[in-house]
């Protein structure tokens, strides 16, 4: 009997071949990827002024996905860590405010992010959405 209107049984030795064949593309793929790429930025982090480098990849994808913005918004291509991009000034200015304003609350918890104000956008929203 045929499952979910596919021709091979569920367990058909052809259906693992094509899976463990494309498992075998996909990661050859990947690996050929990074290759290319390089080494990661956040591998050795340089000119580290505001944030601690623990968990500095998962940091700044808060941060991206906070702005809707790809990491060369505020970074330059090829060169994370220069200072030439001065919309890194502007983000540094804005991440020791977020942490100043954290600061002031007694029980060290994170209360205000960059999503807090930009709601995924490069300006910060001013005014609330109209009532529904």
């Amino acid at each position: 009997m045929a499952y979910g209107g596919c021709s091979f049984g569920y367990n058909s030795p052809m259906r693992l071949l094509v899976l463990a064949l494309a498992l075998v593309m996909s990661l050859t793929l990947s690996a050929q990827e990074e290759k290319k790429k390089g080494p990661s930025p956040f591998a050795n982090p340089k000119n580290l002024k505001v944030l601690p480098a623990e968990n500095l990849q998962q940091t700044m994808q808060a941060f991206r996905a906070g702005l809707g913005v790809m990491c060369t918004y505020c970074h330059v291509q090829g060169d994370f860590a220069s200072d030439d991009n001065p919309k890194k000034e502007t983000a540094l200015m804005m991440i020791r405010m977020a942490m100043d304003i954290n600061s002031k609350f007694a029980d060290g918890k994170r209360h205000v992010s960059c999503y807090t104000c930009h709601r995924g956008e490069t300006e910060p929203k001013m005014t609330p959405p109209p009532a529904q």
